[in-house]
């Protein structure tokens, strides 16, 4: 697919484009109504979700108390009755779906305790329409979000299965998530970002633990920050590991959008992942 309709549909899921204004500039980029319209659900297609299930898991859903309500969340973790070390798994700018809760059974199949709250659980939980889900994202308060988030891992140390040896890993708008729980929580031992905007380079001192980066070469508007970024951990001697995966878009990991999906970027960068983890908080 032409790399230019690929970064337009990137500029409408994540900045203020309206559909309208999107839907004409993918007429004018395809050539005509008929060929955009053939294009969307390319575009737009969730693929099935390919289910991380196992016999030895215990999946639950729980809330907790946020800065401005109940944070819902899902938990995954091996069924063995134990303290695990634990993983908080953050979503796209779509929200707690099916998809980012199977990357959490991905966790807890690889050992851990695994967490993935909803940050739209403020306004009603995340909506099956994806154009609403960005609406509501829109309504967020930066401060109280990253608040709701924080006492997420303040829940965890409440849980008799929890180690309290804590990483996380966030998508896109959770990548940018988890670079901010990286700044802001000091027991943060690892923390991994996939293509993930990044924090200020002023902040990245507060960084305690370790940061795992992954970025799609092809992702200029995420990728203009990563030299900044870069130069800074460097400064601060803080560890980490980047990693950037040429040819593949932002969302490359999301197995259930084959527009931008990469399997063979996707598999290295998740195992990339839990050996990180393997290291950091086993």
């Amino acid at each position: 697919m032409d790399q230019q309709i690929i970064n337009l549909y990137d500029e409408y899921t994540h900045k203020p484009l309206t559909r309208q204004e999107f839907l004409r500039r993918l007429v004018i980029l395809t050539g005509g109504m008929a060929a955009a319209m053939s294009v969307l659900p390319l575009l737009e297609s969730c693929s099935p979700v390919n289910k991380a299930t196992s016999d030895e898991l215990f999946t639950e859903r729980i809330s907790y108390a946020g800065s401005n309500g109940n944070m819902n969340a899902y938990i995954a973790r091996p069924k063995k009755e134990k303290k695990y070390a634990t993983v908080m798994v953050i979503h796209e700018n779509r929200g707690l779906n099916a998809h980012i809760e199977d990357v959490a059974r991905r966790a807890a199949k690889a050992g851990y305790l695994a967490i993935a709250p909803d940050a739209l659980s403020p306004q009603g939980g995340t909506p099956a329409d994806t154009d609403k889900a960005r609406e509501m994202f829109s309504k967020l308060v930066t401060a109280e979000n990253l608040q709701n988030f924080l006492k997420g891992f303040d829940y965890l140390k409440t849980r008799n299965n929890s180690n309290a040896q804590f990483g996380c890993v966030g998508f896109c708008w959770g990548g940018a998530m988890a670079n901010q729980l990286a700044v802001n929580l000091p027991g943060m031992k690892a923390a991994v970002s996939f293509y993930g905007s990044q924090p200020k380079a002023e902040d990245v001192p507060k960084i305690k633990g370790a940061v795992q980066l992954h970025y799609g070469e092809l992702d200029e508007r995420i990728n203009a920050g990563i030299p900044a970024y870069e130069e800074a951990l460097k400064k601060n001697n803080i560890a980490y590991e980047l990693y950037i995966y040429p040819g593949v878009n932002h969302a490359f990991h999301n197995d259930t959008s084959p527009a931008r999906y990469n399997e063979a970027a996707a598999k290295l960068a998740w195992q990339r992942t839990l050996d990180f983890f393997a290291k950091h908080l086993k």
